[in-house]
């Protein structure tokens, strides 16, 4: 016998179906090549050839010879199948050894690890050899019940529904109490600047001063120190913080435990700082009965929120429009195939209904008018049309005679065909084109990979950079009061110069936080 190895071929450069067809005819020519295969969504040609005659390296050389890209793989594991079993009927470890060392002795079972607690066995094949319907034949035959792990079909974990309801509600509650919020800052805004002009040109009676007053009723103070514009933004921001905020803080504390810092922990950052900051602020001006309300970033975190809980919904939606797409690709897959056996002359012997997973390469299937292709494959017999829209996209049925190839999800229209499987399982072009698609989504874009990187280092940053506002404001505030005075007005004359220049240097420090919060809404 000559010896045969195998090896994986990456070809780029391919684009439809002729362009496999002219691979596979010319290699089949050369010396030394037994038989070549190849996937075109996969872009991957498996060669079988007689390595005294020729080398992998020169495999590819041919392959670039017809005008493609060729690089030889190294890793050859790519072709092993991989099967999960579930086996009942175990009771001891002895039994878990029968499987284990009967498996391994069957010629092709590479590699197999049975687990008795949970009952599943986990093997590696070569397909070339066996497939999954003799390992299982083989497990049945030491008198063990045994079944596929049943796949799940509906890609449910590319469906980003709950994620798209959970920012859409925090994004819904962070608004309704934002826009309150917000309403009541530019009512302060317009007010404080119609004052301001009244006390420029003092041309109004004093009637129309005391309306104005009676006007700002935000100001009016409901305890001393509390006055009723700050005890409305801290009702409305309570709740934000907690609901709308919720998935921010979880998402927050995790990064800090791996000792990361991300979009999110800036985020809790900035609006616990103010929050908290407010509130102290307004506890102490009560506790002091200040005359003049303090200014307080209660209007902060709302605003944050909505921003960015409608970013990631977005976001989400987005995602979720790809996953829609992709479970109806999934859900093109045939379940079942029918496997026949045949006599001399292709004569029918005997057919049986299996699970698509069980069909191996090799194996003959029969595909009736209307029915699906289980998997890919070439007609042995049969003529018939095709329609293939749903892969390439084409109206017009296609012709299929002894020799052409088929793609899995296609859909046979007016005769019955016998095909011989030459890809099956994760190697099908269906499931390559779901695996793709897949893989598109969970990778990041380039740019987003380093918006997170570039976070990494904003987040300590602006951290550091509040931080020395707020000393540097403390040691100016302590050299020199004067600037201070210009800077921080209305503050309470009774107060001590100390408590001024803390009080106006963790102001600063805080716009600072959340200022730049925002601004990496800017990154993302």
């Amino acid at each position: 016998t000559k010896t045969v190895s195998k090896c994986y071929v990456q070809v780029t450069g391919m684009t439809c179906a002729s362009c496999v067809a002219n691979i596979e005819r010319n290699l089949r020519r050369e010396d030394g090549i037994h038989s070549i295969l190849v996937a075109l969504m996969a872009g991957k040609a498996e060669v079988r050839y007689n390595p005294a005659v020729i080398h992998p390296s020169a495999i590819a050389e041919l392959i670039r010879e017809l005008g493609f890209g060729a690089t030889v793989m190294e890793n050859c594991g790519e072709g092993d199948g991989i099967l999960e079993l579930v086996v009942r009927g175990m009771t001891c470890a002895s039994c878990v050894h029968k499987i284990e060392s009967t498996l391994m002795k069957t010629n092709g079972v590479l590699y197999c690890s049975v687990a008795l607690a949970t009952n599943k066995a986990h093997i590696k094949y070569d397909p070339e050899i066996i497939g999954p319907r003799d390992v299982i034949q083989v497990v049945k035959d030491l008198g063990f019940t045994t079944s596929l792990v049943k796949k799940d079909r509906s890609a449910s974990h590319l469906d980003h529904k709950q994620e798209i309801r959970q920012w859409k509600r925090s994004f819904v509650v962070s608004l309704v109490f934002c826009i309150p919020v917000m309403g009541l800052m530019i009512y302060m805004m317009v007010m404080d600047s119609q004052l301001s002009d009244a006390y420029a040109h003092h041309n109004m009676s004093s009637e129309e001063m005391e309306a104005l007053h009676s006007s700002m009723v935000l100001e009016y103070q409901i305890l001393p120190g509390l006055s009723v514009m700050n005890f409305l933004s801290f009702l409305l921001c309570v709740p934000v913080q907690i609901f709308g905020g919720w998935h921010f803080y979880i998402q927050a504390y995790k990064a800090v435990k791996h000792k990361t810092a991300n979009m999110d922990v800036l985020i809790v950052l900035a609006t616990t700082i103010a929050f908290v900051y407010s509130l102290v602020i307004l506890l102490v001006a009560m506790a002091e009965k200040a005359k003049v309300n303090p200014v307080t970033f209660f209007d902060t975190p709302p605003m944050l929120f909505v921003f960015i809980s409608l970013g990631r919904w977005l976001e989400h939606v987005a995602k979720g429009k790809t996953s829609e797409a992709l479970a109806r690709l999934i859900s093109l897959q045939a379940t079942e195939a029918t496997i026949v056996t045949l006599g001399p002359d292709n004569v029918l012997l005997s057919e049986e209904q299996v699970d698509v997973e069980l069909v191996q390469r090799g194996d003959i299937v029969k595909v009736i008018p209307g029915g699906k292709f289980p998997v890919d494959g070439r007609v042995i017999e049969g003529h018939s049309m095709v329609d293939e829209s749903l892969i390439t996209g084409e109206a017009m049925p296609v012709t299929k005679k002894p020799g052409n190839t088929v793609i899995a999800g296609s859909i046979n229209q007016n005769g019955s065909l016998l095909i011989s499987a030459t890809h099956v399982g994760a190697d099908t072009t269906l499931s390559q084109i779901v695996k793709l698609v897949e893989e598109a989504q969970t990778s990041k874009a380039p740019i987003q990979q380093f918006a997170d990187k570039l976070s990494g280092y904003f987040v300590p940053c602006i951290v550091a950079v509040s931080v020395v506002t707020l000393f540097a404001w403390i040691i100016i505030g302590f050299v020199d009061f004067e600037i201070v005075e210009k800077y921080f007005l209305g503050y309470n004359k009774s107060i001590s110069a100390a408590e001024v220049i803390i009080r106006f240097a963790f102001q600063a420090s805080i716009t600072v936080l959340c200022i730049a919060c925002p601004c990496s809404l800017g990154l993302a």
